[in-house]
């Protein structure tokens, strides 16, 4: 049902620093804008603040309407679902907050809640620092950090959330609140992990980390045959050579030109040249096609994959999974089918298929319930993304990412038997920022913490404000 113009208006007329778009003004298309089109709905209202009170005036708004007002709340806008969108209801889009501050003395980075992290790359290095971000800089901090956080700067400082020292949080009845491990500590506990769920974040404040060195990066690149080999090399960096400043990832895909998905290995390694080269040797030395690697500033860092990762088209965002050693049988065969489902169809040819290989020494080193976030194992993560243009061929290429989805949790779940983590543990939780909402196949995300986000929902957001992203229930 429509929003009423008189309730528009209202609102309209409420508001003080904030851009407001309807259906019909100049920047209303653009103000929809995602990075998938799949995740991208006709809004009966976008308003873009400036100030944590146009929020809270948006949000009483929103549910002091007759009708319920459906309400979603955008970063980076990289949700393939549309989480960050809405079909007729409002979206706070926070992307002009979007400033960085650095207080060097302490060596911490305060970043308001529509920034991405492009912004804090760049800002940080002025400074000689870095923080734990993503690997794409152009997805939101918000989105990242609340979901847990997996970055290059991992494995020597841990996940994002924890090198999160305070954020401030609008809460669904409209209150301001600061949360951290002095103030409201069970809030900064639940943000940790399961964050969408309790309240829009108006400024995150970080550790950072001084980084002045340039560091070891960029892609290597192999035929398709070279792929087993590519597996048992990066199986055995991980697990009979692991180095916290080193990390990979294997991406099957496409590059410019090239006939078929080709074996590309972008990797990074916090050290020098001589460092950097011995640690992988022994890619260097296998046959490739192509060599971008450099000694490159950190700030650039997280863009070595945005070629890859542009805006536009229609996307599936399938989370896998799989705890090290990955078979190199199975990778080969995920790559066959992978390329065959992309040679079946010119219009899938941007798609991909991600494998992180990541130090978690320091991850697992926090103990599963010190945070809401529950992946704490040494699974690692992967992602099947799919790109196209056709929405008529929406459901045939979701429908083969599932099934491929499917195949990959057979693996974790191990031939005879459940697999078990790191600590021992049935039931591997996942990684919520590769999790899709309302994904059968990746069901259990915030494991043994659960009972306890029920609590603290039913305490920080008992009316269920906020249930967009892998929602949790009040009972």
């Amino acid at each position: 049902m429509a929003i009423p113009p008189s309730s528009i208006e209202s609102l309209r007329a409420s508001l003080t620093s904030s851009l407001i778009f309807t259906p019909g003004d100049e920047g209303y298309p653009e103000s929809l804008r995602r990075w998938s089109d799949t995740g991208r709905k006709q809004a009966g209202i976008v308003i873009q603040p400036t100030t944590e009170s146009d929020i809270v005036t948006a949000l009483n708004w929103s549910q002091s309407q007759q009708t319920p007002i459906d309400l979603a709340i955008k970063c980076g806008g990289h949700s393939v679902s549309g989480t960050s969108s809405s079909s007729g209801g409002l979206v706070i889009d926070l992307s002009r907050l979007n400033t960085v501050s650095v207080d060097p003395s302490s060596q911490t980075i305060t970043v308001a809640g529509g920034a991405v992290w492009r912004d804090v790359d760049e800002t940080a290095a002025k400074y000689g620092l870095a923080a734990v971000g993503g690997t794409v800089n152009h997805t939101g901090v918000g989105g990242l950090t609340l979901g847990g956080g997996y970055g290059w700067l991992s494995g020597q400082y841990g996940l994002t959330i924890d090198n999160l020292l305070s954020a401030r949080v609008v809460l669904g009845n409209g209150e301001i609140v600061t949360a951290s491990e002095r103030e409201n500590p069970d809030l900064f506990w639940a943000l940790r992990g399961a964050g969408y769920n309790f309240g829009i974040v108006t400024e995150f404040t970080f550790q950072g980390y001084e980084q002045k060195d340039p560091v070891y990066a960029g892609i290597l690149a192999y035929t398709p045959d070279k792929v087993e080999r590519v597996i048992e090399i990066l199986n055995g960096l991980l697990l009979d050579k692991p180095d916290p400043r080193s990390g990979a990832i294997a991406i099957f895909a496409r590059p410019p030109g090239a006939p078929v998905p080709m074996v590309n290995v972008l990797v990074f390694y916090n050290g020098t040249q001589e460092e950097g080269e011995a640690r992988f040797a022994e890619l260097l030395a296998l046959e490739h096609v192509a060599n971008t690697i450099s000694m490159i500033p950190y700030s650039q860092m997280n863009s070595l994959q945005n070629p890859m990762a542009t805006y536009g088209d229609r996307k599936s965002f399938k989370g896998v999974f799989f705890n090290p050693p990955l078979s190199p049988s199975f990778a080969g065969t995920m790559l066959a089918e992978f390329t065959e489902k992309v040679q079946s169809d010119a219009d899938l040819g941007a798609s991909g298929m991600i494998l992180e290989f990541y130090d978690m020494g320091k991850t697992v080193s926090v103990p599963r319930d010190a945070t809401a976030f529950a992946s704490r194992g040494t699974t690692q993560n992967g992602i099947i993304t799919l790109r196209w243009s056709d929405a008529s061929k929406d459901l045939e290429h979701r429908a083969w990412a599932r099934d491929v989805q499917e195949r990959w949790k057979g693996l974790l779940e191990g031939e005879g038997g459940e697999n078990l983590d790191v600590r021992g543990e049935a039931g591997v939780p996942q990684y919520i920022n590769y999790a899709e909402p309302g994904d059968a196949v990746v069901g259990n995300i915030y494991g043994s913490n659960l009972p306890r986000l029920k609590e603290l929902k039913r305490k920080f957001d008992p009316t269920n404000v906020f249930r967009k992203m892998h929602p949790i229930p009040l009972d």
